[in-house]
């Protein structure tokens, strides 16, 4: 952080000296905000293999957590609600935990080749319930639990984020061997393991947890 930010005067502090230095919103923005989803919502939802969950402790601390499948793994089951199956992974359960301690979340959905978004706003809550969740089932494996989240906001983000990153761009791609395995990450930070044997245990569980 540099000198110039910790500056009393430098500091936002307040929603309406917040306001006064952004400007007002653009009216298109502000208009296209839904309260359900409507059918651009749902097609977009059903070519998406990925999102970003944003879920809070209710006591200061955030997470933002990916998830990943194939193309429409989430389920939209009624104009209002979706449900977000969980698939096998270390079991911290952040996102969860969050949830159980406060329910308010917000989704990004992106589909590969399209610069625009789509963000989602609502509460989540946490269900076991078989008979929602057998529609998810995938290789013979059912999960155990899923994510129902009543939507409050859903409206599409423009693309400017993802077209200035070009992240969809091949030509951009970093070449894998230029940045350091997981495994070789875990073991120099953990210290706990060797790298050999932290890869192999990686891949492992990559092949036991990916359902």
């Amino acid at each position: 952080m540099t000198a110039t930010a910790t500056e009393p005067a430098a500091l936002i502090e307040d929603a309406v000296e917040l306001r006064t230095h952004i400007g007002p919103v653009n009216p298109i923005a502000d208009s296209k905000v839904l309260k359900h989803l409507d059918q651009f919502c749902r097609d977009f939802i059903a070519l998406s293999p990925f999102l970003v969950i944003a879920s809070g402790d209710g006591a200061g601390g955030a997470d933002a957590s990916p998830r990943g499948d194939a193309p429409g793994f989430v389920r939209v089951l009624d104009d209002r609600t979706l449900l977000i199956p969980d698939r096998r992974g270390n079991n911290r359960v952040d996102t969860f935990g969050n949830i159980l301690a406060s329910p308010g979340i917000g989704l990004i959905f992106m589909v590969p080749g399209i610069n625009e978004t789509l963000r989602v706003n609502g509460r989540a809550r946490v269900t076991r319930e078989q008979g929602l969740l057998e529609p998810s089932t995938v290789q013979e494996r059912t999960p155990v639990t899923g994510m129902l989240v009543e939507i409050d906001e859903a409206y599409f983000h423009c693309g400017k984020a993802l077209i200035r990153s070009k992240l969809w761009d091949p030509a951009t791609q970093v070449p894998r061997h230029s940045f350091p395995s997981l495994g070789r990450i875990v073991a120099e930070q953990t210290k706990a393991i060797g790298v050999a044997e932290a890869e192999a245990n990686l891949a492992e569980g990559y092949k036991s947890r990916l359902y």
